[in-house]
């Protein structure tokens, strides 16, 4: 079931089945500015999440998930960034970044943005990609 929930502390862990993700990484980063961890839950994302970590077979570092409207207004996001339900930018040091943005599509991630230094991954209904400014190079074969 896809829900937001108001504070990650507030969240029960019982049952969580994504070993290698914890709420908090996937929660609002704004610190406290402006929520008190915002946390927006969908379980087939974190299965395509856990899925994507399993083929790496490496940790996977999340930059941002969730975002509460005025962090993302903060930060530049979009005004309707799908960081305002779920989606991860995943840091590429130490990644293969083409095998990573390969194995993300192969485990069912629709939307794509390549940064020179991150990975955006969501599901968006109608896929997408785009390069961040200044990334193109990074990202050519």
């Amino acid at each position: 079931m896809r829900m937001l929930i108001d504070c990650v502390s507030d969240f029960d862990a019982a049952g969580w089945r994504w070993p290698h993700f914890v709420p908090r990484e996937l929660a609002c980063h704004c610190g406290g500015r402006f929520c008190r961890g915002e946390y927006w839950h969908d379980p087939d994302f974190l299965d395509a999440l856990e899925a994507l970590r399993a083929a790496i077979g490496r940790p996977l570092v999340i930059n941002s998930g969730h975002r509460c409207a005025l962090w993302n207004a903060h930060v530049g996001g979009a005004a309707h960034s799908m960081h305002r339900t779920i989606a991860v930018d995943i840091r590429l040091a130490g990644q293969d970044r083409h095998a990573l943005l390969k194995q993300a599509e192969v485990t069912g991630f629709t939307g794509f943005g390549l940064g020179q230094n991150f990975l955006h991954l969501d599901r968006r209904a109608k896929p997408a990609r785009w390069v961040y400014s200044g990334s193109a190079d990074a990202w050519r074969t």
